[in-house]
């Protein structure tokens, strides 16, 4: 009979219980910066090149959508397409270049969606660049109103409709089939106004843009 005491003993720590079934993952939430303006009404500058806190505005926008907890990031440039991917790190990012931006913001829309197909993505949360002051809390916020592939969310400022917005997969076909010129997604937007969530953000963000050069200073 062999004398269990001359085994050695095994520490507490050591007794590892079965390991439980991984968690199911959650949904996938890419963000979708829309960055490809020309800046027309700032001498032609492209918005995503405007400095601000010492780099590219693009790089901020970026930021605050990993921030809010996006992953992946998809990236629209148009304008000065080259020099942004220069100057500004999009390191990890999914850049697609839209030849097409001077037609307007549906043109870009059509071009992030489309570089979301296949992706697994199960909602696009779209940004726009020239928007500093909404920043990863309002983001996120929107991010976690998401609740299937059919959903629609918005950040509201004191009730009204902004930026970002949240897209369900299973709209983005319809998005890109009505999103022309300036329009965006305002026409899909208008169509299904009774099922869009409105998430109210003003305490958190301010939803400037940055389009004239007075408006500039806020980039200080």
């Amino acid at each position: 009979m062999s004398d269990s005491s001359a085994l050695p003993a095994v520490p507490d720590h050591a007794l590892v219980p079965d390991a439980a079934p991984d968690a199911a993952p959650g949904p996938v939430i890419a963000g979708l910066l829309l960055a490809a303006g020309g800046g027309r009404r700032l001498g032609g500058r492209p918005k995503a090149l405007l400095p601000y806190r010492g780099r590219p505005l693009v790089e901020n926008a970026v930021r605050v959508l990993r921030e809010a907890g996006c992953d992946p990031v998809h990236v629209v440039l148009g304008a000065s397409a080259a020099e942004v991917r220069e100057r500004a790190d999009l390191t990890g990012c999914v850049v697609t270049d839209n030849p097409d931006w001077a037609e307007g913001m549906g043109s870009s829309l059509r071009a992030g969606l489309a570089s979301l197909a296949g992706t697994g993505a199960h909602a696009a949360l779209v940004c726009l660049v020239d928007q500093p002051g909404i920043g990863a809390r309002a983001v996120a916020r929107v991010r976690e109103a998401y609740r299937s592939p059919t959903s629609l969310v918005a950040a509201a400022y004191a009730g009204e409709r902004g930026h970002p917005v949240l897209f369900g997969a299973d709209r983005w076909a319809d998005i890109a089939a009505t999103a022309t010129g300036d329009k965006g997604a305002r026409v899909h937007l208008s169509r299904h106004a009774d099922e869009l969530v409105l998430v109210e953000c003003a305490d958190v963000a301010e939803a400037f843009d940055i389009d004239t050069p007075a408006d500039l200073a806020r980039l200080a």
